[in-house]
């Protein structure tokens, strides 16, 4: 199966060795990170530093003048990615013969919300999450629309894969975080991951719902938890006995459509910027209730407007089936996963993990992070993918 590594374009620029390092990795392709969130990042064989801390969300690239004018728009890298960070990178690799696909995160952004904080998700107790622009709103879907366009379809690049294109909740990689005493589970994340900005007040009553009795709801629905009490029926089937099947089924009716036409939008805005052949595939889960950097959609839905999926194998290679199950032609199912041992992942079973994954269904690999691995992490990889699948 066609494989390829995620890299930053500081795992690269400064390092002369660093793209054939990862060229006889034997993958293929590389997605490189075009517009990334604030991050800690290891590099652990730069001949320059070991560790780069990108202090915000930013493009990693000149921003175009397309965003004169607008309030909402990206913000330039500091040091850790000066200039065109990722033209630098992506001209490198695809010197070392490696196909370069941009790697853009979307919906991910503490900056803005910071800086526009009615941009954010509010929960029901009126909470809000800097790092989780609220997809309903028209502003803010037009911004991550544009930003998808034009962050996606850098020049040298052969495809996109879009991160984040679909909502946000209370889960979130935070500094010092004190969040995870209560267990919430399934149905406990989707109550605090409910939107109750303006444009989702609106966008509830015309699914006939009255916001704030919504909230209410929601806040009574959660009390139970608070106490420690996670709801024994897991899944949706847990959301419908703590928020009531009518309520829980017509807030994810809203929040599933909202998601869907901000991928059909963003889809259809890289495709009018891009050159004929070039892919988009979007990082997705197949629960559509499900919210973060994988965000839940309806894989027949995305199937139908996108190229194909990446799809996060951490926790299991079942979630690939429902894709798989649609049986589309020419759609790409990549199977990801984390082959850094600090980071949870197991590259000592990458060649059995990726021959299940075939399986199942999917076609290719994607593998999460040939920047952050150690050497032997790496060593391990490369053996694995001179292994042929079963």
């Amino acid at each position: 199966m066609k494989a390829s590594a995620f890299v930053y374009p500081w795992d690269v620029n400064g390092d002369p060795e660093a793209p054939a390092r990862i060229a006889a990795l034997g993958v293929e392709q590389v997605t490189l990170a075009a517009a990334y969130h604030s991050t800690r990042a290891l590099t652990p064989r730069h001949p320059r530093h070991r560790i780069v801390t990108a202090e915000h969300a930013a493009v990693l690239y000149p921003a175009g003048d397309r965003w004169d004018g607008r309030e909402l728009r990206p913000y330039a890298a500091g040091d850790w990615a000066p200039g065109d960070a990722f033209g630098e990178a992506a001209g490198a690799l695809a010197d070392a013969g490696l196909e370069v696909h941009t790697w853009v995160v979307l919906a991910h952004n503490s900056r803005l919300g910071a800086e526009h904080p009615d941009t954010s998700v509010v929960n029901a107790y009126g909470d809000r999450y800097p790092w989780a622009p609220c997809i309903a709103q028209p502003a803010t879907r037009a911004y991550l629309t544009e930003l998808a366009a034009e962050a996606a379809v850098r020049p040298g690049a052969r495809g996109t894969e879009l991160e984040s294109l679909g909502w946000y909740g209370l889960q979130h990689l935070h500094a010092h975080d004190k969040t995870g005493g209560v267990g919430l589970g399934d149905a406990g994340q989707y109550l605090m991951a409910l939107c109750f900005c303006p444009a989702c007040r609106e966008g509830y009553g015309r699914h006939g719902l009255d916001a704030g009795e919504l909230a209410a709801a929601a806040r009574t629905a959660l009390e139970p938890v608070w106490q420690g009490v996670t709801p024994s029926d897991g899944g949706w089937t847990g959301v419908e006995k703590l928020l009531g099947e009518t309520l829980a089924n017509t807030t994810r009716a809203y929040r599933d459509a909202t998601a869907r036409t901000l991928q059909e939008e963003a889809v259809a805005a890289v495709r009018a910027a891009a050159p004929d052949g070039f892919q988009v595939l979007l990082h997705a889960d197949p629960v559509s209730y499900h919210v973060g950097a994988n965000p839940g959609v309806d894989p027949a839905h995305i199937l139908s407007v996108a190229d194909g999926v990446v799809v996060p194998c951490a926790g299991g290679t079942g979630t690939l089936t429902p894709f798989a199950r649609q049986g589309k032609a020419g759609a790409v199912i990549a199977a990801n996963f984390t082959v850094v041992s600090g980071m949870g992942g197991s590259p000592g079973t990458l060649a059995a993990d990726a021959a299940e994954a075939r399986r199942l269904g999917a076609t290719e690999l994607r593998l999460y992070h040939a920047g952050l691995a150690s050497d032997s992490d790496l060593a391990t990889v490369a053996e694995a993918l001179r292994t042929p699948a079963g």
